[in-house]
């Protein structure tokens, strides 16, 4: 039989799967019988007899409700620490965007000639070289030493660019910087992506980035709180930013090996996590979902073939041409803010931070419909219509309050287009390494749209910074474009596979989420 032609019809067939198996799993893994005493019921003589239908539709509401019990569980372990280390990781931005629009380009030399797009290009590139074996090293050393050792170390990086006194102590430590972040964003969408069913990724992807841009736009206020230190203990107040930031950041590092989650298949040695039952629930989802909860012994040859997939290239292309624009605005916005728009340098940190706060709602909207429909490139797509349109204001319009507005539609788009694309490629692959493989190529160039980004707002092109806009324009109808064949793509293979003509990543039972 093919495959139906819309997703939300994928999505009720997968309802009414899901709803045949609560039966096995509850007895399976929780030892539930079936004919349990609550349901007995009396015949016209007195005797017993069993009302299976009652009994069938009480076991299956069991089984959502612990199956709702755990996903809170592992979103309270998981999501919230997740968010805030990817938060840590973009603080870094936060506060070289805030700090540039103080003394740091006096005091460090950053303003001879392209010093500033060199000290963010040289983090990107630390940091792609390193992404895929740390994120090989989260599998096999564990998600609570590795990001726990990592995110201690870029917090003291942090916290030591408070005291350099030169433009090129500021490359060596973003060059530092670079590698010890280089396992947080790939790493941490591994882990999400091994948690959860493909049906409930979007939103967890979306809860990481609604953590991430609300501290992000925290950050922004307690940036301008620190400036106002300037001269206190004879620090200027973009040193006060990294000092005080650093320290945070270290805190969090000794907290994260306590409250981050292992792998499922390894929760056991988590802190305080899941009983032997529950965590044989959640391996149990896995199998269900897509078979891949355990990992193969590891060889490099067992990521290196996962290459000869094309569909890592087209993921590859989305998140460079997502970067180009999220890398551009997040690092710029305060510049662009003050010699673009006219603000003061006050005005300009403040100002930076509410589109970060606004993004929330997309991103939290667009992935409810995303997961509850199945719906992953048309969301994509209308996110990337969403960021045109704000470019376009940001760049044609010749009043600053458009301008701004422009602003809040750019970022929530390309905040609410991150969780979508995760979800887009964790849905469509199985395999741990094929996982980790992919999340590190992804994130890679993810990292080298940043530095493409990092270039194409030019100072000399105040106040409009065209080639920025029309950079961010183009890249955005490229990804709806990728999007449109690779979904098309999508579309015919599972139509293929459900007349039996070809098998989609090794499983039979496996369809793809378009």
């Amino acid at each position: 039989m093919a495959s139906p032609i819309f997703p939300f019809q994928d999505r009720q067939h997968q309802l009414s799967r899901d709803r045949i198996s609560a039966t096995s799993r509850v007895v399976s893994i929780f030892g539930s019988d079936p004919l349990d005493e609550r349901h007995r019921i009396k015949n016209g003589n007195g005797k017993e007899n069993y009302d299976g239908n009652r009994n069938r539709s009480s076991l299956v509401s069991e089984t959502e409700s612990l199956e709702r019990k755990l996903v809170r569980k592992i979103d309270l372990r998981l999501c919230t620490i997740a968010g805030l280390l990817c938060s840590l990781n973009l603080l870094d931005s936060g506060i070289i965007g805030s700090a540039s629009v103080t003394t740091i380009f006096e005091d460090l030399g950053l303003g001879v000639g392209n010093r500033y797009s060199i000290s963010i290009l040289v983090y990107t590139v630390a940091s792609v070289t390193f992404q895929l074996p740390a994120t090989v090293a989260v599998r096999i050393i564990g998600p609570r030493l590795m990001f726990s050792i990592t995110t201690v170390g870029f917090g003291i990086i942090t916290m030591c660019t408070a005291f350099i006194t030169n433009w090129e102590q500021m490359v060596g430590l973003r060059i530092l910087l670079g590698v010890f972040q280089s396992a947080i964003f790939p790493g941490l969408s591994y882990l999400i992506s091994t948690w959860y069913t493909r049906k409930e990724q979007q939103l967890r992807f979306a809860f990481l980035q609604s953590g991430e841009v609300i501290i992000v736009g925290l950050g922004a206020f307690l940036n301008y709180g620190l400036n106002h230190l300037s001269a206190v203990g004879g620090l200027t107040g973009w040193r006060w930013m990294f000092l005080i930031q650093g320290l945070i950041t270290i805190v969090v590092g000794f907290v994260t090996y306590l409250w981050i989650v292992d792998f499922p298949e390894k929760s056991h040695q988590s802190f305080h996590l899941l009983s032997s039952e529950e965590q044989a629930f959640a391996e149990t989802r896995i199998t269900e979902d897509r078979g891949d909860v355990e990992a193969e012994d590891f060889a490099w040859k067992n990521c290196i073939v996962h290459f000869l997939d094309p569909k890592i290239y087209a993921f590859c292309a989305l998140f460079f041409c997502l970067n180009l624009v999220s890398t551009s605005l997040s690092y710029f916005l305060p510049i662009i803010l003050q010699s673009g728009m006219g603000f003061s340098t006050d005005q300009a940190i403040l100002l930076s931070a509410p589109p970060y706060f606004y993004a929330v709602l997309p991103v939290i909207l667009s992935s409810i419909v995303g997961d509850r429909y199945q719906l992953r490139g048309l969301v994509i797509i209308f996110n990337s219509i969403c960021t045109v349109v704000g470019f376009s204001l940001l760049g044609f319009s010749s009043q600053v309050t458009v301008r701004y507005v422009g602003t809040y539609l750019a970022t929530g788009a390309y905040v609410s287009n991150w969780a979508a694309m995760n979800a887009y490629q964790t849905s469509n692959i199985v395999g741990q390494w094929k996982r980790a493989t992919f999340a590190a190529a992804i994130t890679a160039c993810n990292g080298l749209g940043g530095i493409a980004g990092s270039f194409i707002f030019r100072q000399l092109e105040a106040p409009r910074y065209m080639t920025a806009i029309w950079v961010s324009i183009g890249s955005h109808i490229m990804i709806i474009l990728i999007v449109a064949i690779l979904s098309l793509h999508f579309w015919f293979a599972n139509r293929r596979q459900g007349k039996g003509k070809m098998v989609i990543e090794g499983s039979k039972d496996f369809r793809y989420a378009y």
